[in-house]
């Protein structure tokens, strides 16, 4: 807000010039508002200041807020004041803001008249300015479409040139095979000059240097050569007779075949004293060019047939030393189990190495891995050694191990062989299939193992009642002196049935069943093994007991013969031999009561020999027959049929005991009861 130049601030004098540029930026109405009464409005406040501290409504009883009462002189003072005008500045106020209302009007005319003029400017420049875009949308669509001919003219051009490329390449393939052809047909003519003559040949084939330019360009000259005498039906004739050949390439298939055999033996040779030195480079450059020979299978060969592994005969030697020890084919199984697993770890320590070396110098390493003769060389001598295979009709003795020794001998070299196997595996052997490999080796063995396991259970069961045999003939002999009752008593106690005889008969048939376990890979052929083994123990048990309670049987039997000769006995000599006759009653009796008591032990023990046999098939045999269907059922039923036996020899015992307690009831009532208790 401007004022007046002569600087007067009065309502009548005073002029307001508002400026446009007050109302921009932040503009504030109150600080508008402030400016434009600043000049009148100070002395209003100081007369309002004043009359704020004047108490309202006063008369002359009023009290004072401190209690004094109200002087007249100053309500005197006070009425005179009201009568003066209240606000003095009024005028000057409305006349203030009449004046800034006008200015407020004209300075609306003026941004209104600009505003317009604005809004003709613009509409004029925007005018210009859709002009200006449609012609720039013009131009740039004319550009676009120079862009695409161009980008058309580019592709266009890049295909025609990659065609001539193509051309160009194509061009200078055929002149450098037309040069390479030229060569060789310069090389073909030398080897087809006259047959056995390598001596004419150019630098290339004689340069060691070259070596494997040389073996290269033979090849091809060889395959040329014999592909061209196919197609004419011609046969190579041989060295010799080709003396006065001329026609077509059959001295150069010749002289070629000649010259490779030449270079491949000269090649094995550096490549073998490469080898002893160890100088694998070399041998890798040499495996690499006789690589073009037939594969490099001749160098393979060469390589693998070298290592002191496969052809040193102290070797092997010292293999079965390791294994077999100084007892020869007697050693243990156990020691046996630690000097496969010494060999075998030594075994595959060996081609380890073998397969870094193989690695580092051959282009095809699988190649020389798969053809690796650790199984069917150095293993397989050692297992003929080990594994002799005993006769089933002249098996051989317990003394020397018997069938027993063959069978543990057997699952200790086949577990540790595959251990072995996995082992080669896992260091890499190319396509070979080890782990059928290792199958292989012990297919024979394999194949009659059920018979040789089944034959062994009866040689150990045989060997055991011959030994118990033994030990009865033994200890009749040795109470051969004592009264024939009481001695019978005692040989039959000895002969009683043995839960401890049973329990081995478990143990050898568990020991054969891992064996099943162990050479079976399919689940039917598992259940085909089970079987026959499982039954031989039923057999035995069956066997065993049965003639345990048939021994009991027996002694039950001869006191009933006992009772007999005492009854004759008192018939006819009570008169004649009272004497004779008690003493024959007292041995009758005696021997009835020990027979009795030597059976019943007898059905008892034979009751926990059956339970055995029904556990060792619960927890070990019939998880192993629930994967075909029928065979759990059906061992169960053989099981009880080999039972029977059993059962009907505790039978005839039972009712043998049942008349010797009726017969010592007999004797005692005839003994104790008198004529005078009737």
């Amino acid at each position: 807000m401007k004022e007046s130049k002569d600087g007067t601030r009065s309502a009548s004098s005073l002029t307001l010039i508002l400026d446009i540029e007050d109302f921009k930026g932040d503009f504030s109405f109150d600080a508008l508002f402030g400016n434009l009464v600043k000049d009148l409005l100070p002395s209003f406040q100081d007369e309002e200041a004043d009359s704020a501290d004047a108490p309202g409504n006063i008369n002359g009883n009023d009290v004072l807020p401190n209690g004094n009462m109200w002087a007249s002189s100053d309500v005197s003072k006070f009425s005179q004041a009201l009568s003066a005008p209240l606000f003095p500045e009024v005028d000057a106020l409305l006349s203030l803001f009449k004046d800034s209302f006008r200015e407020l009007v004209d300075l609306h005319k003026q941004i209104d008249s600009k505003l317009f003029n604005l809004k003709k400017e613009v509409s004029v420049q925007d005018a210009k300015h859709q002009k200006t875009l449609a012609e720039l949308e013009k131009g740039v669509d004319g550009l676009f479409d120079s862009f695409v001919r161009l980008d058309s003219r580019i592709s266009s051009v890049g295909q025609t040139a990659a065609k001539i490329g193509d051309h160009l390449q194509s061009a200078d393939a055929q002149r450098e095979t037309a040069s390479q052809t030229i060569e060789l047909i310069k090389y073909l003519m030398e080897f087809n000059s006259s047959p056995g003559d390598l001596m004419e040949l150019s630098p290339l084939f004689s340069d060691d240097s070259r070596v494997a330019e040389a073996a290269s360009i033979a090849q091809k000259l060889r395959s040329f050569a014999e592909e061209d005498i196919g197609r004419q039906g011609i046969a190579v004739p041989s060295v010799m007779g080709n003396a006065t050949a001329s026609r077509g390439l059959e001295v150069a298939v010749a002289n070629l075949q000649e010259y490779c055999n030449e270079l491949e033996n000269r090649l094995l040779s550096r490549f073998n004293a490469a080898s002893q030195r160890r100088e694998l480079s070399t041998m890798a450059e040499c495996a690499k060019i006789l690589s073009q020979f037939n594969r490099g299978t001749s160098a393979m060969q060469h390589y693998v047939a070298t290592r002191p592994m496969f052809i040193d005969v102290e070797v092997m030697n010292a293999d079965t030393r390791l294994v077999l020890g100084d007892q020869g084919l007697q050693a243990s199984p156990n020691n046996v189990a630690c000097g496969l697993s010494s060999l075998y770890k030594e075994i595959t320590d060996t081609v380890r190495k073998e397969a870094a070396t193989i690695t580092a110098v051959f282009p095809s390493s699988n190649d020389v891995m798969s053809i690796l003769r650790v199984l069917e060389q150095r293993v397989t001598a050692l297992l003929d050694k080990l594994l002799v295979k005993p006769s089933l009709v002249n098996p051989p003795p317990l003394e020397e191990g018997g069938l027993l020794l063959y069978l543990r001998m057997l699952a200790v070299a086949y577990e540790k062989t595959q251990e072995l196997a996995r082992d080669l595996q896992a260091v890499g052997c190319g396509d070979l299939d080890v782990e059928g490999l290792t199958e292989s080796l012990f297919s024979a063995h394999k194949d009659e193992y059920p018979e040789h396991e089944q034959a062994s259970l009866k040689q150990l069961y045989q060997a055991t009642m011959e030994e118990l045999r033994a030990e009865n003939q033994q200890l009749s002999e040795s109470t051969g002196t004592i009264g024939r009752s009481k001695g019978a008593a005692v040989a039959s106690s000895q002969q009683q049935i043995s839960v401890t005889v049973m329990t081995e008969f478990v143990r050898w048939n568990e020991e054969a069943i891992s064996g099943c376990i162990l050479f079976s890979s399919q689940p039917a052929t598992l259940v085909a093994n089970v079987k026959p083994v499982f039954n031989c123990l039923l057999d035995q048990v069956s066997q065993y007991i049965t003639d345990g309670l048939e021994r009991a049987r027996d002694s039950l039997t001869e006191a009933a013969a006992l009772r007999e000769r005492f009854l004759l006995g008192t018939s006819v000599s009570r008169r004649v031999a009272a004497a004779a006759a008690s003493a024959a009653e007292a041995a009758a009796a005696a021997a009835g009561e020990s027979s009795f008591r030597t059976f019943m032990v007898a059905v008892q023990r034979c009751g926990s020999s059956v339970a055995i046999v029904q556990q060792y098939f619960a927890n070990s045999i019939s998880r192993l027959l629930l994967s075909v269907d029928g065979a759990h059922a059906a061992s169960y039923e053989e099981m009880a049929t080999a039972m029977r036996s059993a059962e009907s020899a505790a039978y005839r015992g039972l009712q043998q005991c049942i008349e010797t307690v009726m017969a010592e009831v007999d004797r005692l009532l005839s003994a104790e009861q008198k004529a005078t208790d009737y």
